[in-house]
C-alpha cells in the first residue's frame, strides 16, 4: 500500500496510524561526579551501559559534564532496567572462559 494510497476495506492512513502518537520527551538522568562532586542530568546518549558476566563487570559510563572526568560506576539490576528502559546504548560484554 502506498502512503497516499486511499483507505479502502483493510487499509489506513498514515494520518490515521499516527492519530494517537504524542511527542516523544527525552529521557534524562540524575548523576554525579565523584571527582567535582557535580551533580547533573544526563540524557540518554551521554552514557553507555556495559553488562558483564558478574554484578563486577556491569557499569555505566559518562564524561562529567562539569571537569571533563570520565565516570564509571556498577550498575545493578535495577539500574541495568532504569537505563535500558530509557535508551541508554548497550554493550554486551562476552566471558573469555
Amino acid at each position: 500500500m502506498s502512503e497516499y494510497a486511499e483507505p479502502g476495506a483493510g487499509e489506513m492512513t498514515v494520518a490515521a496510524a499516527f492519530a494517537g502518537m504524542r511527542r516523544v520527551v527525552p529521557v534524562m538522568f540524575r548523576a554525579g561526579c565523584p571527582d567535582c562532586r557535580g551533580r547533573f542530568e544526563l540524557a540518554a546518549s551521554a552514557l553507555r551501559l556495559a553488562i558483564g558476566a558478574s554484578s563486577r563487570t556491569t557499569f555505566y559510563s559518562f564524561t562529567c559534564p562539569d571537569c571533563g572526568a570520565a565516570v564509571r560506576k556498577p550498575a545493578g539490576e535495577r539500574i541495568v532496567e532504569l537505563l535500558t528502559g530509557g535508551g541508554v546504548r548497550t554493550l554486551r560484554l562476552h566471558s573469555t572462559v
